[in-house]
């Protein structure tokens, strides 16, 4: 069978590449090697944030006292959030077949083979195409730590699998994943030490942000040390150093979450000769193709973004592309959000990115806590808005927000940097209020 676009991988980059290559009318094969939605829907994004809102909730009802909300005996029944986090999932993969069908998407199960001609084999079967989509996602990764093969020993995979409370948890990574399920346990009664190898956690936000976060996160049973260098778990234990002291932590449960890796195994990549880059990823330019023509990648095969509308977003890059609409990756204005409570949420560059690329900038930073909005739904909660603006020209290149809902603001301000707006422009912006969406209006303020 011949197609106009094959695509391996049917999650967040696949699925939407799928659904809009149909649209455009194209012969579409999608391939998966497991289940619909991919990392993000099965083992990621979805069932995670399920469970953080599950324990926010909790976490609400146990400190109503300042809305006067008073409630005796609160307790949280692990098994029906995990309940209600699988009817999540399955309505999702329900709807993503809905899509394929409305579009006449072929979806085949099975592990994808590629090679030369732009064929691809699934069981057996070589179909070609005149595009090729590689959009396998990523996985776990493990460093070589003695021990970390234990049987107490899980990934942020294995962690969404249980079906009890541990009675505590050790985190191995205190970076964004890591965090989230310190903050999920910890809201929810379980007392979370995580060791963190860098001087603070999160290394990638705006350092303010993070000393906030690692603040507020000790409110909710959650113990850092950072600095720490991990020598060992044996059984229930994590052995490990800070500077030349040898310390040690104990939990029931492991989470290693020392980051991700692409998935490029099995798939025949060796027969195309496609490149590399130094990330370990698949070499792409910013429309996304390969060295090879006809040949694509998006989302967390190519070690770019990591992040699932990210990888939906170069997926509409590749068929734009295809179809004969000229379009490219614009990475500077992707969002990112740790749902951690409070959350945290980025779009562009911060003063020492910008820096590094020869620009002089202004900072502006307000506390949340001004906003009459955030101030009555948040008492006692720190929160921080941060913008970067380029001297001169006066153009918003960066906002850092932690505080609240502020994952439902960001795209606003990804919004002013995609359209490059300046800090006269954004103020000529009108704000409902009260809301806290306000703070993104009055932290320019503090720029002068």
């Amino acid at each position: 069978m011949k197609y106009d676009l094959a695509i391996v991988g049917a999650g967040p980059a696949g699925y939407i590449a799928a659904k809009k290559a149909g649209d455009e009318g194209l012969k579409v094969l999608l391939v998966e090697a497991k289940k619909l939605g991919g990392v993000c829907l099965n083992e990621g994004c979805v069932p995670s944030k399920t469970l953080l809102q599950a324990a926010k909730t909790y976490h609400h009802a146990l400190h109503g006292e300042a809305f006067g909300v008073e409630v005796s005996d609160v307790r949280f029944n692990f098994e029906k959030a995990n309940a209600h986090k699988t009817k999540v999932m399955d309505g999702m993969r329900e709807g993503i077949v809905g899509l394929m069908k409305k579009r006449k998407v072929e979806v085949l199960f099975g592990q994808a083979t590629l090679s030369e001609g732009r064929k691809i084999t699934v069981d057996g079967e070589t179909h070609e195409a005149d595009n090729i989509l590689i959009c396998t996602g990523s996985s776990p990764s493990r460093p070589p730590i003695p021990g970390i093969e234990g049987s107490n020993v899980v990934d942020s995979t294995g962690i969404l699998e249980l079906e009890q409370l541990p009675k505590s948890l050790v985190v191995v990574g205190g970076g964004v994943i890591g965090c989230e399920f310190a903050c999920l346990f910890g809201s929810v009664g379980v007392p979370v030490t995580v060791v963190e190898a860098l001087p603070e956690i999160c290394p990638t936000l705006d350092p303010d942000l993070a000393k906030i976060l690692r603040s507020e996160l000790t409110k909710k049973n959650v113990t850092f040390h950072v600095g720490a260098r991990v020598e060992e778990i044996s059984g229930s234990e994590v052995k490990f150093s800070v500077k030349d002291e040898s310390l040690a932590v104990q939990g029931e449960l492991i989470l290693v979450a020392t980051g991700r890796k692409p998935n490029l195994a099995n798939l025949g990549l060796d027969n195309l000769r496609v490149d590399y880059d130094e990330r370990g990823g698949i070499k792409v330019n910013e429309r996304c193709a390969t060295n090879i023509p006809g040949v694509w990648a998006a989302g967390d095969v190519t070690g770019r973004a990591w992040l699932a509308h990210a990888a939906s977003r170069m997926a509409e890059v590749v068929v734009h592309n295809i179809t004969g609409r000229k379009d490219h990756m614009r990475y500077d204005s992707i969002p990112s959000v740790v749902y951690t409570s409070p959350e945290i949420a980025v779009v562009g560059l911060t003063k020492e990115q910008a820096e590094e690329r020869g620009m002089k900038v202004t900072i502006g930073k307000i506390p949340m806590s001004i906003n009459a909005r955030y101030l009555a739904e948040h008492p006692g909660e720190r929160g921080l808005c941060k913008v970067v603006v380029e001297e001169g020209t006066r153009r918003l290149l960066g906002v850092h927000m932690i505080g609240g809902s502020c994952s439902e603001m960001i795209f606003g301000a990804a919004a002013m940097l995609e359209t490059e707006l300046r800090e006269a422009e954004i103020d000529e912006i009108v704000f409902p209020h009260p809301t806290t969406s306000e703070v993104m209006k009055d932290v320019f303020m503090a720029v002068r």
